[in-house]
């Protein structure tokens, strides 16, 4: 696997490359050849006395991504590996439980997690989806302000608009900078 790391605000070391990659290292036993996964994206960041990690691997068909923020690096690289390894037994999982572990499908990239004691098999009760509340209705034509200010109003995180100069079904979010973001279709 190949490493692109990089800092804002932060001086990435030899040490701290070192550990990223050593812990990194870990996830490529899950995978069924280590071409699968070729590059790793890993960006350190420091604001305020708070450490963020934010690890992205994109693979044909599946991207992996995570973030973690603590007030020691090394601790936020521990926990961003560790929601990784979840993800992945989480999707290995639920492929092989649905049977759709098929030939050519996202499945192949990662080994039978039915090997060895140390890689821990995802919990299925945990990893259950249940759908407990389905909502219709109609979308209304507007603007992407006027999407943002209903959001608002409603107090939601996000708001299904119609583009009134499209028709797109569009999608405004509140980002965690506090800032907005939009998801229009291609």
């Amino acid at each position: 696997m190949i490493y692109n790391i990089r800092g804002e605000n932060i001086e990435v070391t030899p040490a701290i490359k070192d550990y990223v990659e050593k812990k990194l290292e870990k996830l490529t036993r899950y995978f069924t050849t280590p071409t699968d996964a070729q590059t790793a994206y890993v960006n350190l960041k420091v604001y305020n006395e708070k450490q963020k990690v934010e690890v992205t691997i994109p693979m044909t068909n599946l991207l992996l991504r995570a973030e973690e923020t603590n007030l020691d690096m090394y601790a936020a690289i521990d926990l961003v590996v560790d929601k990784l390894e979840r993800q992945i037994r989480k999707h290995k999982t639920k492929l092989n439980r649905k049977g759709r572990a098929k030939e050519g499908g996202i499945g192949e990239y990662f080994k039978s997690l039915e090997g060895p004691e140390d890689v821990p098999v995802y919990d299925e009760e945990e990893s259950e989806l249940e759908l407990v509340r389905t909502k219709r209705f109609t979308l209304k034509p507007m603007d992407t302000e006027e999407a943002i200010l209903q959001m608002d109003m409603l107090g939601h995180s996000f708001f299904v608009f119609s583009d009134a100069e499209t028709g797109n079904t569009n999608v405004v979010y509140r980002r965690k900078d506090g800032k907005y973001g939009l998801i229009e279709p291609e």
